[in-house]
């Protein structure tokens, strides 16, 4: 079930970006699993990737050939991680990566690979390889929607969203997907997100806003506190706009910067919202806190609690869980009597205990709804964060118990 994820917007075409999805059969035969994206010379490119030292093969590769300079094309491909695969895989994503040169006429360090599905099993390379002339005829302008198909895993819907950004009687276009349902826990996990935009951006900014965006959006949400091996959010500045985005434009970089966070946040409060179980959207906002390690510590012991996961999930104002996991979050001297913790618009919290205003009615009319916010108010200084995530429901353990059947 996807909580309040409505119709996709339109997908605008970034010019210099272009996109062809078609079916290796990597998992399903007949499946369009196989994403080839090409970005036009002269463009930069920033990426971020997992922190788990499990890294994938693909993820190594990337961070290797991003060193060697721009690349040129983007493949991808669902229903094998190509992680917990060794050398073999090693050399399974960089034979990807050389059938994609051969093709288009490039350099192997100009193609990013990138896989997500399975752990620990071998890439069919030779079905994907195969694949790769399918993937190049089919290149298009506007491929963004069906892209977003394509590299889905346990996700119930494509993830999409696009916008445009006036300056001068011009216009910005920014458009990008993402997927992820599961194994998501901040640091990049089991998500992969592709963001463009024909702005002329020089890497080392661009790199610095996609790291500061991810860091307001990918990296603060959280299904079920796992953190993934291939995960991976990349963005790409064509420069076709012929806009220049600098640190001595100040007003446009300022707007920008804001339109890329928009775009990220959409994109990752969209994995949350389809979660996999998911019947839940949930927002736990910590305020007042002495720093922002404090505030995030406390809302991943909230958000990662599988008693308050549960909770949400039956509908229960079942408060006393939402304060032992603030108890144990590890901050120090926490002055218990002088925090509140609210459910929505009810205190349920304060001086130390249940508030005397609130009513089981009224966090039970709280607890009935698909959309949640848990605010956390430590009275320690001025410091706040937040993070998203989800219930835990029966259909999440089903759906990972037969995830490989």
């Amino acid at each position: 079930m996807a909580v309040g994820l409505g119709t996709l917007p339109t997908l605008h075409p970034v010019a210099g970006f272009r996109i062809g999805t078609t079916s290796a059969g990597v998992k399903t035969p007949g499946r369009k699993d196989l994403v080839l994206m090409e970005i036009a010379a002269g463009a930069s490119t920033a990426g971020v990737f997992t922190l788990n030292q499990f890294c994938a093969a693909p993820v190594k590769i990337c961070q290797q050939h991003l060193q060697q300079g721009m690349p040129s094309y983007l493949v991808i491909n669902t229903g094998n991680a190509n992680a917990g695969t060794g050398k073999t895989g090693y050399q399974d994503a960089l034979d990807v990566c050389q059938a994609v040169a051969e093709v288009t006429g490039i350099a192997v360090h100009q193609v990013l690979p990138f896989s997500t599905g399975v752990i620990g099993e071998k890439l069919p390379k030779e079905r994907i390889i195969d694949a790769i002339p399918a993937a190049f005829d089919a290149l298009t302008d506007d491929g963004w929607l069906e892209a977003a198909s394509g590299i889905m895993t346990t996700d119930t819907r494509p993830k999409a969203y696009s916008m445009q950004l006036e300056h001068q009687g011009q216009k910005i276009t920014l458009t990008g997907i993402s997927k992820g349902a599961g194994m998501i826990k901040p640091n990049m996990a089991t998500m992969l997100a592709y963001i463009a935009t024909d702005a002329q951006v020089e890497p080392a900014l661009l790199q610095k806003i996609l790291s500061r965006a991810a860091d307001r959006s990918f990296n603060r949400i959280t299904i079920d506190g796992d953190t993934s091996t291939n995960d991976s959010c990349m963005l790409v500045a064509t420069g076709a706009s012929g806009i220049a985005v600098s640190e001595t434009t100040t007003e446009l970089l300022a707007a920008f910067d804001a339109a890329v966070n928009k775009v990220l946040l959409e994109l990752a409060q969209a994995i949350v919202r389809d979660g996999e179980g998911a019947t839940k959207f949930v927002t736990v906002s910590v305020e007042q806190a002495a720093s922002s390690e404090e505030a995030l510590k406390t809302a991943y012991a909230v958000a990662h609690s599988p008693l308050v996961k549960t909770a949400l999930f039956a509908s229960d104002p079942n408060w006393g869980r939402i304060l032992c996991a603030v108890g144990y979050a590890g901050i120090d001297n926490l002055d218990v009597d002088g925090l509140q913790i609210w459910l929505g618009e009810a205190c349920i919290v304060e001086n130390g205990g249940r508030a005397e205003s609130y009513t089981e009615a009224a966090g039970q009319a709280v607890m009935s709804r698909e959309e949640i916010t848990i605010r956390i108010v430590l009275n320690r200084g001025d410091q706040q964060e937040t993070v998203w995530t989800t219930d835990l429901s029966k259909d999440y353990v089903a759906i990972n118990a037969d995830y490989r059947s």
